[in-house]
């Protein structure tokens, strides 16, 4: 059996992984590489596979590193399953067609012939089938799969393969990303109780977040800060996970008046739509959310909150003085409609850029973490006067001692190897130091295209 990284190795995007068993040939995530733009030019290198002989996917959850390819595969020639959870197959239908727009648009601006097209995202959409939570299921002759809640978004699985090989049978555990308990919303990461390998990812492998306690505090703080200067906040927001975080939190800071009413916006369709999705799939919430929703209470709305699907709406947040709250995509800011915001907010030193998500490097959002003085925003230079700062605690990913906490747990039978994955090179290197050195099992960082037997 040999397992092949044809995206998440020595970076945190394009995640796809192929087995091929002998008898089966199948993925595990099959997502967009992702950098300064959508049209990537790795997402337009030709696959090391043939999609038409890719006999099912499986997919952790519905973020674009991890589902974004699946049109480009689907019109390439694959027209095997996509498995994953109810809520991921919704979620994905939400970033797969936000995916095709843009894509689309940045094309069309290079000339060049968009990498799907709107009737390829409902072409795999058909092939889609949703099993939950702790339901083993026969993939195929030779495959079974069983979904455990990674903790991460909505519907977001840890995927333990058992595949036969001649007598005996193999235990190959994905991670996909896992979560960063607690967490309001989601329930915590599960855990899985052996394996024969495991395939981990490795984001923030060499990182300690900020307690999960204080993120909270410190949103008030920013929002705080922001309306005793009389300025704007800004909070690049990924659509999933993250926005549906901070409404949470801003609408506990608000019913127990920690923070005063001010303007709030959510300036993302795709995020208005993500919070639909959520609303509808609260059984998996953890049981303080659940049982806040079955009596009434909506935890995604608060007084003050204005949500602008359209493009007009997003204009008239320009009329509003400040202090206010602008929540918009994309996390990363490497499109969306946060650019536009940015033009013209982020050369105030009363305004304040708050980032609390995952800066891929390349990004704009990565750049600005970092210290930029000046930005290039759609052809313009933009000096950067406005306070930047950065809020750990929000990520969606395990650190590094959650992670090795994850891996310590798979103890019957413990891995023979583990594959890190899903991480710039750093961070891979560092969480390698600290499995062999705490847990002392065998290591692989992945490498791209690079078949390994096991």
């Amino acid at each position: 059996m040999k397992l092949s990284f044809h995206g998440a190795a020595g970076e945190v995007t394009g995640s796809c992984t192929l087995i091929d068993t002998g008898k089966t040939k199948f993925l595990v995530d099959c997502g967009l590489f992702q950098g300064s733009y959508f049209t990537h030019e790795e997402n337009y290198e030709d696959w090391n596979f043939s999609p038409a002989e890719i006999s099912f996917v499986v997919l952790t959850h519905a973020h674009a590193d991890h589902c974004g390819r699946l049109p480009k595969l689907f019109a390439d020639g694959f027209r095997g399953k996509v498995y994953c959870t109810p809520a991921t197959r919704d979620l994905a239908e939400l970033i797969m067609l936000d995916s095709a727009k843009l894509i689309k648009e940045e094309a069309e601006k290079k000339g060049e012939a968009p990498l799907y097209v709107e009737n390829d995202v409902y072409g795999v959409l058909a092939l889609f089938w949703p099993i939950d939570y702790h339901k083993k299921m026969k993939l195929a002759s030779d495959v079974e799969l069983n979904f455990y809640d990674a903790g991460h978004i909505l519907g977001s699985a840890i995927a333990e393969l058992s595949i036969r090989q001649g007598l005996k049978k193999k235990r190959i555990v994905f991670s996909g990303d896992l979560g960063n308990p607690p967490a309001p919303i989601v329930r915590d990461t599960e855990f899985i109780k052996g394996a024969d390998f495991v395939v981990i990812e490795s984001t923030y492998g060499g990182r300690i977040h900020e307690p999960a306690e204080l993120r909270e505090q410190m949103l008030k703080k920013a929002i705080l800060e922001s309306v005793g200067r009389g300025g704007v906040l800004m909070i690049p927001l990924f659509a999933l996970e993250r926005t549906q975080e901070v409404l949470y939190e801003l609408n506990h800071l608000s019913e127990t008046r920690q923070i005063p009413k001010v303007p709030i916006f959510l300036d993302s369709p795709l995020a208005i739509d993500a919070v639909n999705v959520y609303k509808k799939y609260f059984d998996y919430f953890d049981e303080q959310s659940r049982e806040r929703m079955s009596s009434g209470d909506d935890l995604f709305k608060l007084p003050g909150l204005t949500l602008t699907r359209t493009v007009e709406q997003s204009k008239e947040i320009n009329k509003v003085p400040p202090p206010k709250v602008i929540l918009a995509g994309s996390g990363m800011i490497n499109g969306g409609r946060m650019i536009h915001h940015l033009k013209l907010y982020i050369d105030n030193p009363k305004n304040q850029l708050l980032i609390i998500s995952f800066q891929a490097e390349g990004t704009l959002g990565r750049a600005l973490r970092d210290g930029a003085k000046s930005i290039g925003l759609e052809g313009e230079k933009y000096r950067v006067k406005a306070k930047v700062s950065a809020i750990g605690a929000y990520s969606s990913h395990a650190d590094q001692p959650k992670l090795l906490h994850w891996l310590k747990k798979i103890s019957r039978p413990r891995p023979q190897l583990v594959f890190i994955n899903h991480g710039e090179e750093k961070s891979s290197l560092m969480l390698e130091a600290g499995v062999k050195e705490k847990l002392e099992l065998k290591t692989q960082i992945v490498e791209k295209d690079k078949a390994y037997e096991i």
